[in-house]
């Protein structure tokens, strides 16, 4: 790992800190959404985006909490936990965007009975 090598010990502590950080949040995260929109498709937008905000909120509180920290080296975590985050988010879009949802419902559930032409 680069940290380790332009920070020694501490750095490579804090990429591997800042590696389970996002891997739990956006783990968690993702795990939640499934659940939360498994049964309510029309949910997904709404708590996407709910979602992505807690764990914004989270990742900057962990941050704030472990500024001062002796315990690894801070900007070895932060880099890596950037670089981490957009990564994350970067295949998220890219899945999603490869992938093949459908929007029409190719066969409808219920049949549609024909109409005649009289209207009756």
């Amino acid at each position: 790992m680069l940290s380790t090598v332009l920070a020694g010990s501490k750095g490579l502590i804090g990429a591997v800190v800042a590696i389970a950080v996002v891997a739990v949040f956006f783990g968690l995260g993702f795990w939640l959404l499934m659940r939360l929109t498994q049964n309510r498709p029309q949910l997904v937008m709404m708590a996407g985006l709910l979602v992505y905000a807690v764990q914004m909120l989270l990742i900057g509180v962990f941050i704030v909490v472990f500024k001062n920290t002796t315990l690894f080296n801070g900007r070895a975590f932060a880099l890596t936990l950037l670089v981490t985050a957009l990564a994350w988010v970067g295949g998220q879009v890219y899945f999603t965007l490869r992938g093949k949802t459908l929007y029409v419902d190719p066969e409808p559930s219920v049949p549609v009975k024909a109409e005649s032409r009289d209207g009756t």
